[in-house]
């Protein structure tokens, strides 16, 4: 930062800024003296008075404190949940330019890595999401007692303050109706909740999946102790108050700073499975298995990613990141094996069962890291010609990228949810294939994030 600028400022200044463009994580850009400027919630086009909340040497974070011009892509009609709980962060824009903003965000971080050609790259329209609001088939509730009262809902944005819901605008109407019941009963029986001033109480979460196609309920009771008080009492209320409910889970987390799951969950009640359809295939879903969060989108997103990668009767697929077995299986019937690998076991388990259940014969699973299995396939004379690859929001392991290099792929087909580490392995997946194009995908409405499918080829 030019230093003049640095000592004629201080957080407090406010300054009058036209945004230009969003960010990567769906913030607003402006430019002040020629530093860029961070600006939660502004939208391309909006003129505003900003206020400094922090500088830093190269940018600075700042804050709407007037709209003086609302930009045109401004949405009139904004939830008020939307400045307090995370997942509304697009909520401020109307729909049809959320699209437009999310291949922008793309766009951006293609050009923050700079892959080969990059400017030359195929980005087609955004493809829209089913439903806009209600899609959300899975929630992870915090509970907790604050000042004598029991609160469910999400933390405030940036905090670990809790607000309690009784509504969300990208949530399942039966998701939220099942939470605030189970609330009630708990408060009814008493069980203690997690209090996180005096670090006392049993219950710290419930989690709850929810099955459009069969219009069931998959609840995980997340709690700081192997004991689980009143377990008998609770199902049975579960049972005659909230029948959608097919199954009751407990996983035990006893560390109350690290990550959300316990390494134990056991089944209390009910199916040990949440059935769901996913283009006329039926998944068994244990309560840590993964599912695509907007189940109705899911349909179109793999449909896509099979037009990616155009199958045929003589392919071998490896179906990288294969969770439980979803995208393999709903391509097996067009390919001539599927090889899928996964890291966790439970998930491979699944995989199994639902390959079975799905009398899918042309499958083999594999438990490990991809970047270790995969080198051990082709060692065992095992050349997958057609790969798919989903990998977490990290990105695909610097070795496995080492083996797609090494052993190209006829076809390889990238679905990522995060731009940034996409932008980032092309930059190394480049040098031996060649982008066809790239899809975005809104699987997440009213938040920046976006889901993109690339096609590759081979040099």
């Amino acid at each position: 930062m030019n230093t003049n600028i640095t000592s004629e400022l201080k957080v407090g200044d406010r300054f009058p800024l036209t945004i230009k463009r969003i960010g990567i994580n769906g913030e607003g850009i402006g430019f002040f003296k020629h530093v860029i400027v961070f600006v939660p919630k502004a939208v391309p086009e909006d003129v505003i008075v900003c206020e400094i909340v922090d500088l830093h040497e190269k940018f600075i974070n700042g804050k709407i404190h007037k709209l003086r011009t609302a930009s045109p892509f401004r949405n009139p009609d904004v939830p008020e949940l939307a400045s307090e709980v995370g997942g509304l962060e697009f909520a401020h824009i109307k729909y049809e330019d959320q699209l437009k903003f999310k291949a922008d965000i793309l766009r951006e971080s293609l050009n923050k890595y700079k892959p080969y050609a990059y400017e030359k790259y195929n980005i087609k329209p955004t493809a829209p999401s089913v439903q806009q609001e209600k899609y959300r088939n899975k929630a992870q509730f915090p509970i907790q007692e604050v000042d004598g009262k029991i609160l469910c809902g999400l933390y405030k944005n940036g905090t670990q303050e809790l607000v309690d819901l009784t509504e969300m605008p990208t949530q399942m109407d039966l998701t939220m109706s099942a939470m605030r019941k189970l609330v009630d009963i708990i408060k009814e029986l008493g069980i203690p909740v997690f209090n996180p001033e005096k670090k006392s109480g049993i219950l710290r979460m419930i989690v709850i999946r929810e099955s459009v196609e069969f219009n069931k309920l998959q609840v995980t009771f997340i709690t700081r102790s192997q004991k689980f008080l009143k377990e008998r009492q609770i199902i049975e209320k579960i049972q005659s108050e909230i029948p959608e409910i097919s199954s009751i889970s407990q996983n035990i987390n006893t560390d109350d700073k690290g990550s959300v799951w316990g390494d134990e969950t056991k089944l209390i009640w009910g199916d040990q499975y949440l059935q769901e359809d996913i283009n006329g295939y039926i998944f068994n879903l244990s309560p840590r298995a993964f599912l695509q969060l907007n189940s109705l989108q899911t349909d179109k997103l793999y449909d896509l990613a099979a037009q990616a990668l155009n199958p045929n009767a003589e392919d071998v697929l490896l179906d990288a990141y294969c969770g439980v077995g979803t995208i393999g299986i709903t391509l097996a019937d067009r390919v001539k094996h599927v090889y899928g690998i996964e890291i966790i076991p439970e998930a491979i388990e699944d995989a199994k069962k639902n390959a079975e259940m799905n009398e899918i014969k042309n499958t083999d699973y594999y438990v490990g890291s991809v970047d270790q299995v995969y080198p051990q396939l082709l060692t065992d004379d095992i050349h997958p010609n057609a790969v798919i690859v989903d990998p977490p929001r990290v990105g695909l392991d610097d070795k496995l990228i080492d083996t797609l290099l090494r052993h190209r792929s006829e076809k390889l087909v990238y679905i990522s949810c995060n731009p940034s580490t996409l932008a980032k392995d092309l930059t190394r997946l480049t040098n031996k294939y060649r982008v066809e194009y790239l899809q975005p995908v809104d699987m997440f409405p009213q938040t920046p994030h976006v889901e993109t499918i690339v096609k590759l080829a081979r040099r």
